[in-house]
This record gives C-alpha cells, structure tokens and sequence, in this order.
C-alpha cells in the first residue's frame, strides 16, 4: 500500500505534472555520475557507453507507442514536439498544399504554433467542438481538400480529459491526402497507444506526464513522413533536432515509458475505480455540481467541474492547504480570464470562470480522495448558498 509520509496537501494534479517514478530516477541516476558521457562522442568509451543507454531508451519508447525506433526523434518536450510536427510539416510541404487544420480545445503548444503559422501565409482553419467536446466529423470532412497539409487534433484534452475519435479522423485525412498529428501528452500511461491502430503520421509526448523527468519529450514521425527541421547547429534526431541528446534524461523517458506499459491496466483501473469515488462523493455533498465533457469518453482519473456561484480562483484557496489541484492547463495557469476550453464548449463566461480540473495518477490512494471529498463540502456549502 502507497503511504503519504509528510502533511502536505494531497497531490491530485497529475495532468499538470507526475511525480518522478523511483524506478525511473534509478535508472537515471547512473548517468548523473559516472556515466556522464556524451552519446555523440564516438571515438572513446564514454560516448559509446552513453549512446548505448540512448539506444535502449529509444527502443523502450518506440515500443511503448507501437513505433520503430527510427521514427523516434527526441525533443526538450511536448510543446517542442507539437512545434516541430506543424512547423516541420508546412515547411516541408512542396504541393502547394497550405492549409492547417485544428480545434478550439487545443494545447496552446498546438493552437498558438498554427496561429503563427498564418500570420506566415498558411491558411488556419481552428474548428469548433460539441457540448461535449467533440469534434464533429462532418466539419471536419468539409473542411478538409486538396489544399490541406496537415490536421493537428489532440488525443486527450488537458483540461476536460476527453479523447478524440482519432482513426476515424485519421481515415479522413489519408482521403484528402492530409497529414495527421496527434499530440497524445495527456493520453500517454492513461490509455494504449498505438500509432499504427490510431493511423497518425505524427505524435507528440512528453515523459514529466508518464512519471518521467522534465526536460524531455519525443515526436513520432512515421517512417517517409516530409518534416523539416525548424532548429539548425547539427546533425543529430536524423537532422531534425539538432543539440546534444540529454543522456540522463533519454534514460529516464525510456524506463517510464517502460514502467507504463507494464503497469497500465493497473494505473488505468485504479484511476478509473477513485474518480468514480470521488465523483459520486462530491455529487452526495453538492447536487449542483456540473461536470464538463463527454461523461464516457474520457480518460480516466480527470474530472473537470464546476460549483455554481463559487469562481475556480474561489475553490482553490478554500482547498489549497488540503488538496493540489487547478483551474485547467498549467501552462495557462495564473490567468484571471476564464478557460478557453470551456468556452470553446459554449459555456458562459460566468460558468466557465468556475471551472477546476481534479486528476488522479498512480501514487493516489483512497485516502487522497476521502480528504478531496471533505474539503470540497466546503465549496459545495458556499455554493449552496449563492
């Protein structure tokens, strides 16, 4: 049994950040030390030592995705990644094809990266999503023609947790001859990921989300995918991203991803079996919860809420020396405007400002959840009387 051993609050903001897996930090440690050699170095000992470790660690998270290990191209992290699959694409395209495409709910990674792109001359095209925070196919199929380079639509949402049909997205792109990225961050370690099931040419990781260290991230390119660098200074990731491949941390993505496959039926059913407690725990203490997203498709251990009357900024101070959670993205974190993810469902602005984001990883216990519960009765008592 996994026992908190300090009082700090209970950590539910696994979406924002993991914890760093011991196994995994052990296996870094190593190459902290007296492994401190550069992988690039190829004429001594050192060096190879340390490619060799890259080597392993490269394979551990092409299997982890279902990809080779060729089509694994290391990266300082998911927002990285995302740039250099829309980047790296467009600049790449020789067909006159121009167009991107993505949704309203995207990771700012993805949605300020195409905005950008079409203050550069591309066409960006930002669909809307449902209620539910799903993409409608039917736009997307009349959006998409010969004209279209790339689709970028996330696997997972960081805010709402709910997944995206990606193979049928990805069947409508192969007809319009459209590559497909995915940036499958907040999916990873929570569902299977499969890049050849899903269909996508391009995805994007990140390993601080799968109990990983930070600082380091990968973009999956398919095997005869056109991507150009966007980084110039060396040769190294196949060309594509130049500078000294981080040993230590390339060691502790590929242990991570390796702990995760082997633990996410575990992980999954028992993120699954606490957010159905702690659901129905904050439902009995404030009937007027609302609940955002599709309430099936969606990941386990996400909850994305609101309590009437109570603004986000509200429900985190009255909780914080109890609970770590947050008001959606942590990279949009610290903003007084209301979620944009939420808005983009079609909530108001009022009910959008009340918004938090509670999620659950491999370390929560029932405990965890238990103390949630209590002090968010808190919230549900002010919320009762607004």
């Amino acid at each position: 049994m996994i026992r908190r051993m300090n009082s700090r609050p209970a950590y539910l903001d696994y979406q924002a950040t993991t914890p760093v897996d011991l196994r995994v930090r052990d296996a870094m440690l190593p190459y902290l030390g007296e492994h401190f050699g550069n992988p690039h170095s190829i004429n001594h000992a050192y060096g190879w030592q340390a490619a060799d470790a890259v080597k392993i660690a490269r394979g551990q998270v092409a299997e982890f995705i279902g990809a080779d290990d060729d089509e694994i191209v290391f990266t300082s992290g998911a927002t990285e990644s995302c740039n250099l699959a829309l980047r790296g694409a467009a600049k790449a395209s020789t067909s006159g094809r121009n167009r991107v495409i993505t949704v309203a709910t995207e990771h700012p990674a993805v949605l300020e990266t195409a905005r950008d792109l079409g203050c550069a001359g591309h066409e960006v095209i930002i669909l809307p999503v449902g209620e539910d925070g799903l993409l409608d196919l039917a736009d997307l199929e009349r959006t998409l023609d010969g004209r279209t380079v790339l689709v970028s639509i996330m696997a997972a949402n960081n805010e709402i947790g709910v997944l995206q049909p990606l193979a049928e997205i990805a069947r409508l792109c192969r007809a319009s001859g459209a590559l497909f990225h995915t940036d499958a961050t907040q999916a990873a370690g929570r569902i299977g990921i499969d890049v050849d099931s899903w269909d996508v040419d391009l995805l994007s990781l990140s390993a601080h989300k799968v109990y990983g260290p930070k600082g380091i991230g990968t973009l999956y390119v398919r095997n005869g995918v056109p991507v150009q660098p966007v980084v110039t200074g060396g040769g190294q990731e196949h060309g594509l991203r130049p500078g000294t491949v981080p040993a230590p941390l390339v060691v502790g993505f590929g242990r991570a991803c390796q702990v995760a496959s082997e633990q996410l039926g575990e992980d999954a059913g028992r993120m699954s079996q606490l957010t159905m407690r702690l659901k129905h725990g904050i439902q009995r203490t404030c009937p007027s919860v609302r609940f955002f997203g599709h309430p099936e498709q969606r990941l386990p251990g996400n909850l994305s809420m609101g309590f009437p009357g109570v603004s986000a900024d509200e429900v985190i101070e009255l909780v914080s020396n109890r609970i770590a959670i947050s008001t959606g993205s942590a990279c949009s974190s610290g903003t007084a405007e209301p979620s944009k993810v939420l808005l983009a469902l079609g909530l108001d602005p009022e009910t959008a400002a009340t918004g938090v984001r509670i999620s659950l990883g491999r370390f929560t216990i029932e405990g965890d959840i238990d103390t949630a519960v209590e002090a968010l009765s808190d919230v549900a008592a002010i919320a009762s009387r607004a």
